[in-house]
């Protein structure tokens, strides 16, 4: 088929999409008026791609220039919508299963450069020392400015045992420093679990995977188990966890709650307008909880932090959430591509946005290594280019981080977060066993 056959073509096709505007049941007058100005837009996509494919100093292949089309079109949504040609899709779908080959990130795109959200544990990059925050300059000899997230995932992806290096800047560096990390087939374990003191547990999530709440049972089952049949208190650590699948997240909050809404989901469909709520059956013993969540606590991690502090079951502690308060729909596409597009906002039982706001911890406490740091510096969501505005009722004001300044020769854990948390919790027991006595 000729350049101009190949053309007209693609005039008959949006011709029919115009017709099929004009045909629905839902046209009104300002369907009508509205109508020829999407033709003429789509009119002149149309004459960029002839010329483009007439012009151009070499040939370009037809289905390169539709995928660079809709890598565009998708950049200029919202940070979290984004094309996935099939190498990508499989590795996407491989990655929420919990094992795949790479570095152990979970990155996002901030003023058109690429920033880590949050290091995954027990990765490589954890272990060489990446931060959430930290600015990606380079990956190898490639400058990584207005990449999309998707050509960096498969720029850092590879096979196990080979190297790669990152150029990041951060704001306690000097210059860019070069990191260099060998790629692992990294199986991302999102339960951990382990007695901190006799009767009180922690529990930690990484990330929400496929297996997650099943884990997450056999965990809590485990944990009784080591302490008598019975926990007094439990931490759950979401820190620094980036999110995942939008149905574990539920499933985690359902454990811990017989009843009441966990979340709903606002979007222009109706099938992106969802209710989720708790039930009785499975729901865990009412031990206390103290929910640890900081800067990296992100989307799905939210969820169970808002859940749980709007039905007053746990005490949430720590910094601030990252405020990633959309919800991403995977569509798969005709040639084994898909699609990443934000379809809604999600919002906590009491109608709070999480976008661009995060969780506000009920007791504020900072690491003992971030004391010094100002107040503001941390990335999060709202730093985001095109980033959602937050809707509905707004969250609780931050409440001013502690005036003292605490030292590790102070607390008996390298992690000052995590004592907190316990002090809290035995210190619920004691004042319990008080108003017992009283009564």
């Amino acid at each position: 088929m000729g350049k101009g056959k190949r053309t007209t073509v693609l005039l008959l096709l949006l011709a029919l999409i115009f017709a099929g505007w004009m045909s629905t049941g839902r046209v009104n007058r300002i369907a009508f008026a509205e109508a020829p100005t999407r033709y003429e837009e789509l009119q002149l996509f149309t004459d960029v791609l002839s010329i483009v494919r007439r012009s151009y100093v070499e040939e370009v292949k037809m289905k390169d220039l539709v995928y660079g089309a809709i890598k565009g079109m998708l950049a200029a949504l919202d940070p979290h919508s984004s094309f996935m040609p099939p190498d990508v899709y499989r590795e996407m779908k491989i990655e929420t299963k919990g094992e795949f080959g790479g570095l152990g990130i979970e990155i996002t795109v901030r003023d058109g450069i690429l920033t880590i959200v949050s290091p995954i544990e027990d990765t490589p990059a954890a272990r060489s020392g990446l931060q959430a925050g930290d600015q990606i300059l380079k990956i190898e000899d490639r400058f990584t400015k207005d990449m999309s997230i998707m050509e960096a995932v498969k720029l850092m992806r590879g096979p196990k045992g080979t190297e790669i290096s990152i150029t990041v800047m951060r704001e306690s560096l000097d210059k860019p420093k070069v990191f260099t990390l060998t790629r692992e087939i990294v199986k991302v374990k999102s339960i951990k679990a382990r007695t901190l003191e006799d009767g009180f547990g922690y529990l930690r999530i990484s990330q929400f995977q496929e297996q997650t709440t099943t884990d997450l049972h056999a965990a809590l089952k485990a944990l009784s188990q080591e302490n008598g049949e019975s926990l007094r208190g439990l931490v759950l650590d979401l820190r620094n966890n980036p999110g995942g699948l939008l149905d574990q997240a539920v499933q985690v909050s359902d454990a811990f709650l017989s009843s009441g809404l966990i979340v709903y989901t606002e979007g222009r469909e109706e099938g992106s307008r969802m209710k989720f709520s708790a039930h009785q059956r499975g729901t865990e013993p009412d031990f206390p909880i103290v929910v640890l969540i900081n800067g990296g606590s992100a989307s799905a991690s939210e969820i169970v932090a808002g859940a749980l502090q709007d039905h007053g079951r746990a005490v949430i502690m720590g910094t601030q959430s990252f405020g990633k308060g959309s919800v991403q729909t995977i569509i798969p596409l005709s040639d084994e591509s898909g699609l990443r597009l934000t379809t809604a906002r999600y919002f906590t039982p009491k109608g709070r946005s999480i976008q661009a706001l995060g969780i506000v911890p009920d007791i504020v406490v900072h690491p003992v290594e971030v004391q010094e740091v100002e107040e503001g510096s941390q990335f999060r969501e709202k730093d985001l280019k095109n980033h959602f505005e937050s809707k509905g009722a707004p969250v609780k004001e931050p409440l001013p981080p502690p005036d003292r300044k605490f030292t590790l020769g102070e607390a008996d854990f390298a992690d000052y977060q995590l004592m907190r948390a316990l002090d809290l919790l035995k210190g619920w027991q004691i004042f319990q066993g008080l108003s017992g006595r009283a009564a």
